[in-house]
């Protein structure tokens, strides 16, 4: 099934079934997971809007072992810039297995096995509760990228500091915890959205015939040179093979979508979500005549040194180039502009919580990246009235602009990329053109457009029996 199939009359009229809904992702950051927690909490905000719990939305579960304080901390930044319907539904495994009285909550005591015997060789983190006290202890696979995979047992202690036995693993505790939360929806159908590949890994086996797992993708699944045909990490390789057990995998983009089923068939249900974004009043009479800008995390997969030379190949005088963001590559790019005396026309102008502030004085916003996975920042200037210029590569740039508001050039072609700027810059009327195109184009990605397709997927998936 994908976006434009037939679907079910209640999905047709934007009925979401009757159920229990959970988000599950890994973690959920302020300022640390961009674009991914963006869309994660887009979409928890979206199935509130729905009025999923009578308006306060899914329970949001998080995975990541911080203290009860900082998640608390996350909470209250989320929610005060809007992200978070209900902070109380936002949840953490590791806040909830800490007993009032010291030791592991009564769930994960249960879930211990008495037997489980740690390998003296491997390393373990200790976790204490706000007092001093140890709850559990994760084993530490070092230098190990698939370390969720571990059957070391993660111990557990009770309320007098002794270890009581272990579960099975990260995948052990984690499905202790799923269990324990959904121990009190009886036979309701419930369905899953997991945002995060690694747990995507972790839950594939969940059999529970009540549950239907509905798992977003966010990033490219290929490696470079990143055609359709590139190879793929041992990870995504791995995640391939689980695929068809998910009653549906979602993709942000068409293009996408397509490559996958051309490359692995169609055995799973791959369908097509745009992640929604939510639609802006725009300000054009903030416009700054000549101003470039460059907006995301400045990594090397950015190439945002690209864009600096493709600037001032353009030459075009009066303009100026504005990089907002941070990351690791700004102490290099900064070197490049020493290097070429371009500090007068570029600033590295640093972090910014304001993105919308920045975009409305943007006469052309250029991305020269090596990839995508999904295309938020395109959009995000589409919908503040700012022409993109980008590389043509995969995922999701090409599935906006080729309907207009940019213009695409081949990826990596710096003196293409410089071409179309200096072109955008100095002709009023494409510029303008461009401009008028955003809003319509934009709109593909708007939470009405992204919900219809979603319940369309949710509601054939609890149709369905589960591919468990």
């Amino acid at each position: 099934m994908g976006v434009g199939d037939a679907v079910s009359p209640e999905a047709a009229a934007g009925k979401l079934p009757d159920a229990e809904y959970l988000v599950l992702s890994s973690r959920l950051i302020p300022g640390l997971d961009g674009g991914y927690a963006i869309a994660a909490l887009a979409r928890a905000r979206q199935l509130a809007g729905a009025g999923i719990a009578d308006g306060a939305g899914p329970q949001l579960l998080t995975f990541d072992p911080g203290t009860a304080a900082a998640h608390a901390e996350h909470r209250a930044t989320f929610a005060e810039h809007g992200a978070l319907t209900d902070p109380s539904r936002m949840r953490n495994l590791f806040d909830e297995a800490v007993a009032p009285g010291g030791g592991a909550a009564a769930w994960l005591l249960a879930a211990a096995d008495a037997a489980a015997e740690p390998d003296p060789a491997v390393e373990y983190r200790v976790l204490e509760d706000a007092a001093g006290r140890p709850f559990a202890a994760l084993p530490v696979i070092l230098g190990n990228p698939d370390w969720h995979l571990t059957e070391e047992p993660v111990l557990i202690h009770d309320a007098s500091g002794e270890v009581v036995g272990g579960v099975r693993g990260f995948r052990g505790l984690y499905r202790a915890w799923l269990d324990h939360v959904t121990a009190s929806f009886g036979d309701r159908t419930i369905v899953v959205i997991c945002e995060s590949r690694q747990l995507g890994e972790l839950i594939a086996d969940w059999s529970d015939p009540r549950v239907r797992i509905i798992h977003p993708i966010h990033t490219i699944h290929l490696e470079a040179p990143y055609t359709a045909d590139a190879p793929m990490s041992a990870f995504w390789t791995r995640w391939f093979t689980l695929a068809e057990r998910f009653d549906a995998v979602v993709w942000p983009t068409k293009t996408q979508r397509d490559d996958v089923v051309a490359r692995f068939g169609d055995a799973a249900r791959h369908v097509v979500v745009p992640n929604p974004i939510t639609p802006v009043e725009r300000r054009d009479d903030l416009r700054e005549n000549g101003l470039v800008v460059v907006l995301g995390r400045l990594a090397p997969a950015k190439r945002v040194d690209h864009a600096i030379r493709a600037f001032l190949a353009a030459d075009v005088p009066g303009a100026r180039l504005e990089i907002w963001g941070e990351g690791p590559e700004h102490g290099r790019l900064q070197t490049l502009l020493d290097e070429l005396g371009a500090g007068d026309r570029i600033l590295l102008a640093g972090y910014t919580d304001e993105p919308g502030q920045v975009l409305e004085r943007a006469s052309v916003v250029v991305t020269s990246t090596a990839f995508e996975g999904q295309p938020l920042g395109v959009v995000e200037a589409l919908l503040h009235g700012a022409p993109v210029i980008a590389y043509d590569v995969r995922y999701g740039i090409r599935d906006v602009l080729q309907q207009g508001g940019g213009v695409l050039v081949p990826g990596g072609d710096v003196d293409a990329l410089g071409e179309a700027l200096r072109r955008v810059l100095t002709d009023e009327g494409l510029r303008t053109r461009l401009s008028a195109e955003t809003p319509s184009v934009a709109a593909a990605w708007n939470p009405e457009h992204s919900l219809a397709a979603l319940t369309a997927v949710i509601q054939d998936a609890v149709s369905r029996p589960s591919r468990r």
